[in-house]
């Protein structure tokens, strides 16, 4: 559905009961632009749109269907952006996903959002608080919509190190709380993390670089700057999934050394209980001809042998790190 449609000259905002008319009548003043906002439109009422604005199909079809990669396109009558938008759930440490995809052309910008995540009004409200911001044209929305989403990525970054940091000090200090499942499970948030990170340091090096139809030199910098971020997370997010990987290794090895130590610990304790067991079944036994059993000092004597062998064992195992 079209979440909200204004026109903007000056960098002022202005009604737009019709966007035909009103894309028609920016073109020929030569200034101002539409944004265009909608959120999870279905084929149907995407079909204007496109048409309106001579968006190509391919680059719509991807719109209304979602679940894409990160990208920058170019179109003869407009460029197409996609961004994955995340979202950090503090009480599971899960990362969310949704997205964001953009068009830019001339005098408008569309913006399509999918999922619940990361609505765009806030994005609105900030930039017309800026009107010299929002003179430059429909490029200065795409740099602020891709700001906010690598903003978050940042915000991501600093509780998946959080996360991290603590996982890691409990492995290495022996702490049994940490299990392999929790690390799985962050490394998965990582990986998920990764996605959409970097495949974006791309496109936003493009839009920092590259002479690109539609985005003005004098906007340049501004996407310069949300490159140095993402460029910056994308890297962090690789040494966390490296790292995590060792943790897991070092986790592994820690249950597997555990493991033998215990079984080592069992099997000394039951070599020890072999010795009197193995006594006592032999006195058990009824036959009558056995030697003696009419002694008067036996039983002590057995218990003396008993405890001797016991010890002796119970010491032999103690040196060699069994016990």
């Amino acid at each position: 559905m079209i979440v909200d449609v204004a026109t903007y000259t000056g960098g002022r905002r202005y009604g737009c009961s019709d966007f035909s008319t009103e894309l028609a009548t920016r073109r020929d003043a030569g200034e101002g632009f539409i944004w265009i906002g909608l959120k999870d439109p279905t084929s149907e009422e995407f079909a204007r749109v496109r048409v309106e604005l001579g968006l190509h199909h391919l680059a719509a079809e991807d719109a209304v269907k979602g679940h894409q990669r990160p990208k920058l396109e170019q179109y003869q009558h407009s460029l197409f952006v996609v961004l994955k938008t995340l979202r950090y759930i503090e009480a599971t440490s899960d990362v969310e996903t949704g997205e964001i995809m953009l068009f830019v052309g001339d005098r408008f910008v569309v913006t399509v959002r999918r999922g619940e995540l990361h609505p765009l009004a806030d994005v609105r409200r900030r930039l017309e608080e800026q009107p010299a911001m929002l003179a430059h044209g429909p490029a200065v929305v795409l740099h602020a919509v891709m700001d906010a989403v690598v903003d978050t990525y940042t915000a991501i970054d600093a509780e998946l190190q959080a996360d991290l940091d603590d996982i890691e000090i409990e492995v290495f200090a022996g702490d049994r709380r940490a299990d392999a499942a929790r690390i799985y499970a962050l490394k998965r948030e990582v990986l998920e993390f990764r996605r959409a990170a970097g495949p974006l340091v791309e496109p936003a090096r493009r839009l920092a670089e590259d002479e690109l139809r539609f985005v003005p030199p004098e906007t340049r910098p501004f996407f310069r700057d949300v490159h140095d971020h993402v460029l910056r997370v994308e890297e962090h997010v690789g040494s966390y999934d490296r790292l995590l990987s060792d943790v897991l290794s070092a986790h592994l090895a820690q249950v597997s050394v555990q493991q033998n130590s215990d079984m080592r610990r069992i099997s000394a304790w039951v070599a020890i209980a072999a010795v009197p067991t193995m006594v006592a079944g032999i006195y058990g036994m009824n036959f009558d001809h056995m030697p003696e059993l009419r002694w008067e000092y036996g039983y002590l004597a057995v218990l003396v042998v008993l405890a001797v062998a016991c010890t002796g064992l119970y010491r032999a195992f103690k040196r060699s790190g069994w016990l």
